[in-house]
């Protein structure tokens, strides 16, 4: 049990977890994270069934993920308690056991002064103990380790609040709109094309944030694993679609309106007459004798879409396929199909203010940890009417800060 305990409280195995963590890290940030599994099927037909046996499309809310997460909290606990019960014995009776150090270097009485000087200058604190002067300096210096591992732990746990607390909401939005949060955050979808100038699919959104408080955001470009954070929200290109685009105009009044269709949809002025759009596929051929073979299935962006209706006069229903460009009147209303508009998906993640204060305290207190560690190494020196030691974790140090000076006064010990 002594074996298994030291194990889980050593070094070693804080490393090994921090190592599994950091490749699940790797593995959650190269791989596109929630998506459908068909959509693994496709862009990874090699090993999609390793990826989803494994959970690599949704590693942080894996179990394994979590297990490690308790397990380097459980490690760093324990190091933090064991090193903060070591540094309170050991500061107990420091100034005794340094005083019952004998001399490392004599000094002539000249010298004794000369360093009794220095170390008041060095702002070490002074006490006398066993009859000699004790003078102490950076005794915080000794909890630098502990309070490192501590802000580790509380980075750890802290980052775990801000990964599984946030409110997720999964949100579609046209270009050129927006969308509302419960706050009253408004995010702005300037536009979004599904692939770029050179047919490449490249699923890239640009966005505007503006908080409550009347805080905005510049145009950020949102695209697959590169999320756009503002405020106290994260914005992830989750998903996409297309959506077809008809404009309807009243040839008696000159009115129209724009309509955007992602679901079927009767468009009709007064119930009877218009027209049922029932969907829009990416792309058709035309046979030698005019027939059309619709293509239900395609990567990317619509090659050439055809809409699929049927039109509504006085109780006929008429089947009828259309092209971006074509037009159709029914009852005085003029149909004109466009083309189709990409629209992005975005995860909308809101983690609560008080979780990134907390990140960031956590972090400040890592910094003040290190710092300490390295920089403020506690050190008790003995001065008595012959010379002086000193004691510390490198009283090699000190001895060279304590000054070339002293050198002319030290004393061998022949003499």
């Amino acid at each position: 049990m002594k074996k298994v305990f030291a194990f889980l409280r050593s070094m070693r195995f804080g490393i090994l977890l921090l190592a599994l963590i950091a490749a699940c890290s790797v593995a959650g940030t190269v791989i596109p994270q929630g998506r459908e599994i068909a959509w693994y099927a496709r862009s990874y037909p090699s090993f999609h069934g390793a990826i989803l046996l494994l959970r690599l499309h949704r590693v942080f809310e894996s179990w394994y993920f979590i297990a490690l997460l308790v397990l380097l909290c459980l490690n760093l606990s324990l190091c933090s308690l064991l090193r903060i019960r070591t540094v309170v014995r050991a500061s107990g009776g420091e100034a005794e056991r340094a005083a019952s150090l004998p001399d490392t270097v004599l000094l002539t009485p000249e010298g004794v002064e000369k360093l009794r000087a220095r170390l008041t200058d060095l702002r070490c604190s002074r006490e006398t103990a066993g009859g000699v002067e004790v003078y102490r300096r950076h005794g915080f210096g000794r909890y630098g380790t502990f309070i490192t591992h501590l802000s580790i732990l509380l980075t750890v746990v802290f980052g775990a609040l801000a990964l599984y607390t946030p409110t997720v909401t999964d949100r579609d939005c046209m270009p050129g709109e927006s969308i509302f949060m419960e706050d009253g955050t408004e995010i702005h979808v300037h536009d979004f094309h599904i692939a770029d100038e050179t047919g490449r699919l490249d699923y890239r959104s640009r966005v505007q944030v503006t908080l409550p408080d009347g805080r905005r955001s510049g145009i950020a470009e949102l695209k697959v694993n590169h999320p756009f954070s503002f405020g106290a929200y994260k914005l992830f290109q989750q998903t996409f679609g297309t959506a077809g685009s008809v404009t309807v105009t009243n040839e008696e009044t000159g009115g129209s309106d724009d309509f955007l269709l992602t679901e079927q949809t009767y468009l009709s002025a007064d119930g009877v007459n218009g027209i049922f759009y029932d969907t829009l596929y990416p792309d058709y051929l035309r046979g030698p004798g005019g027939d059309v073979t619709l293509i239900t299935v395609t990567e990317g962006s619509y090659p050439n879409p055809i809409y699929q209706v049927q039109v509504i006069s006085d109780g006929v229903f008429t089947p009828t396929l259309a092209v971006p460009g074509d037009e159709l009147t029914v009852m005085g209303l003029r149909f004109r199909f466009n083309a189709p508009v990409e629209y992005p998906g975005i995860r909308v993640k809101h983690v609560s203010p008080l979780c990134n204060a907390l990140l960031v305290a956590a972090f400040t207190l890592m910094i003040a940890g290190l710092f300490i560690t390295f920089f403020c190494e506690p050190v008790v020196v003995k001065l008595d009417a012959e010379g002086y030691a000193v004691a510390g974790p490198k009283p090699e140090h000190m001895r060279v800060e304590l000054g070339e000076e002293l050198r002319e006064y030290e004393v061998s010990r022949e003499e």
